[in-house]
């Protein structure tokens, strides 16, 4: 009777435990996402003042500019780690082509607010890289733990789900923007 008692009570114990350890691993990658999305409302709030830069300079360049304010639109209304993946993968890809066709004016590259602009929406890449890894490597280990056995029995009962990885669309990450310069010679 006494070990029955014992058995019961370590399994409860360890229940306790994995129960713990899933919560802990949920409010990381809550904790996570919310970082990723601070740096990605940094990041949209940027672009207007990015476009309104080049516009001053570029303003011909109408098709490129209202590329990227369509796209920041759409990553704006995106929900969820796999759609707003996609759609920052397509912002970054408009925002790269509205560099590259930043190149083709010296003016606007001397500018010292354009330089601003493009060093900070530069350190803002980098800040969302790194929440992003951050949040992933958690997605790993929550989703890791809701799998494997004995913790899945635990998830199964308190109905943790895996979550969704944030991957940025792979046409955003690899694509080499395509820039054309209408009624230039």
């Amino acid at each position: 009777m006494i070990w029955t008692l014992l058995v019961v009570a370590v399994m409860a114990v360890g229940a306790v435990l994995v129960r713990n350890r899933l919560v802990a691993l949920r409010n990381l990658a809550e904790n996570a996402w919310a970082d990723i999305d601070v740096q990605l409302k940094r990041r949209h709030d940027l672009v207007p003042n990015v476009v309104e830069a080049v516009k001053g300079y570029a303003a011909y360049e109408r098709g490129t500019l209202q590329s990227v304010v369509e796209a920041r639109s759409r990553a704006m209304a995106a929900q969820g780690p796999g759609a707003r993946g996609d759609a920052e993968g397509s912002l970054t890809t408009a925002l790269r082509g509205l560099f590259a066709l930043a190149e083709s004016y010296p003016q606007l590259r001397a500018a010292e607010s354009f330089a601003h602009l493009q060093a900070t929406l530069s350190q803002i890449e980098d800040a969302i890289q790194n929440a992003r890894r951050y949040y992933n490597a958690v997605v790993r280990d929550l989703n890791t733990a809701i799998q494997q056995f004995p913790s899945n029995l635990v998830a199964a009962v308190f109905l943790f789900r895996p979550r969704e990885f944030f991957q940025l669309s792979s046409a955003g990450e690899a694509e080499v923007p395509s820039v054309d310069f209408p009624g230039k010679p």
